[in-house]
């Protein structure tokens, strides 16, 4: 049951996969024990369904019940601890509580550096996450430094053509890309991607990663006719790899639909996006944080159309069903609603917005109070 429940979750089938983990956390809870070694492992793997589901507060729930029983039962430095510490960090990440997570992403490092080395395996995963939410914060100039750092040593220990240095490649280029730094992103990700073909294959997800991702440096420098294509390429091999449904594969559809989107092509933005967030209604559910984007992303295409009514609509029903706290504080500043400023009701949505932001903030800064 546990395989088949493993197949759902890569598969992105999470409502199967939930049922599944529920039933198998359960029968062990009463077989087992509440803290046998396997039902916490069964406990960790419902949470992180529930993470990829949307489904924050039961995510963080359960991760926080099986942190206290390892740290109690294992120890707090033991690396199963210490992997539930991470599983909390992502969530955390996930919801945008970039604070919590940094907080224990410098923890879980510093004990790692101390216990395993600088450059042990698990070491490097934990440096890799803390950049990853430097990332998220914008902090690009302390991700920059740490992707970097991470990727010297993978290339020494691990070698050029390793999984993971060339992941750290993609990352840094990642982070170049964001800093505008586009001269030093493309030949990153292209050679990135040149070897990940060559050594992992095309349709590998590390590969198709890359592919995402020089389409994307492409994007930003508004070289459009080099980013569609390559998204394209992306969104057909993950449809066939993985299926039209798999979170992959809709997040290679938002990225086209974006494309489109600037090229002027606002009909084929507006389809795609529509066709994206129908499936993720269907798959994710329609609070998922993922369906709430491309809510935001249809009412942008709208008022670059000139339909200010739908726009407004479709902003407001993002706002208010599951947007990320950092969307709702950008709403304001989006270049794609300048068509909004100086409507009333725009002035009205974006002060919304930004009480709704500060509601789920406080509800993250009090969850974070009651942890142990």
């Amino acid at each position: 049951m546990m395989n088949l429940a493993n197949a759902y979750d890569s598969e992105g089938k999470f409502l199967q996969a939930e049922a599944l983990d529920v039933q198998i956390l359960e029968a062990q809870k009463r077989v087992l024990g509440p803290e046998h070694p396997d039902t916490l492992r069964s406990m960790n793997n419902l949470a992180i369904v529930y993470d990829e589901e949307g489904k924050y507060a039961q995510a963080e729930a359960l991760h926080t019940q099986t942190l206290e029983i390892r740290r109690r039962v294992l120890g707090p430095e033991h690396p199963d601890t210490l992997s539930s510490m991470n599983e909390i960090a992502a969530v955390d990440t996930d919801e945008g509580k970039f604070v919590q997570a940094e907080g224990l992403d410098v923890q879980i490092l510093e004990i790692r550096k101390r216990l395993l080395g600088p450059e042990h395996p698990n070491t490097l995963n934990s440096m890799n996450n803390l950049a990853d939410v430097y990332d998220k914060e914008g902090k690009y100039a302390q991700a920059e430094a740490l992707y970097t750092q991470t990727l010297e040593i993978r290339r020494r220990v691990l070698g050029p053509e390793h999984r993971k240095t060339l992941s750290s490649m993609s990352n840094l280029a990642e982070i170049y890309d964001k800093e505008g730094k586009y001269a030093l992103a493309e030949p990153l990700v292209g050679r990135a991607l040149e070897i990940q073909k060559r050594v992992l294959g095309p349709e590998h997800p590390d590969t198709l990663l890359s592919m995402n991702n020089l389409a994307d440096v492409y994007d930003k420098e508004g070289k459009y006719a080099l980013a569609e294509p390559l998204f394209v390429e992306a969104w057909e091999i993950r449809k066939r790899v993985l299926g039209p449904e798999h979170p992959d594969t809709l997040s290679s559809m938002s990225n086209l639909a974006d494309v489109y989107d600037k090229e002027g092509k606002f009909a084929q933005a507006e389809r795609l996006f529509t066709q994206t967030l129908e499936i993720q209604k269907r798959v994710l559910g329609p609070e998922h944080p993922d369906a709430a984007e491309t809510v935001y992303n249809l009412g942008c295409v709208a008022s670059q159309r000139g339909d200010k009514e739908q726009a407004i609509a479709l902003l407001s029903q993002s706002v208010d069903h599951g947007l990320s706290p950092r969307g709702d504080l950008g709403i304001e500043r989006d270049a794609d609603l300048t068509s909004l400023h100086g409507d009333p009701r725009f002035a009205i949505l974006v002060a919304h917005a930004k009480q709704v932001a500060d509601a789920k903030q406080k509800r993250a800064a009090a969850q974070v109070s009651q942890r142990p």
